[in-house]
């Protein structure tokens, strides 16, 4: 696989994955681990990072 395919693919997944938290966030969706309810705080980290590593993936892919 090529170096830009996978930067495509990883910036798709990432943004998969940030549009999953913030979808959570705009519904205030309540989640639970086991006994362990989980925090919306966590939704944010999981929204702004995974949503970095998006842009920065497809911004190296369009480099290439």
């Amino acid at each position: 696989m090529s170096a830009r395919r996978y930067c495509i693919l990883s910036g798709a997944l990432f943004g998969f994955i940030a549009l999953a938290h913030f979808l959570r966030l705009v519904n205030q969706t309540p989640a639970q681990l086991g006994s362990w309810p989980v925090p919306f705080w966590l939704s944010w980290l999981g929204l702004i990072v995974p949503g970095f590593l998006c842009v920065w993936g497809l911004r190296l892919a369009a480099k290439r």
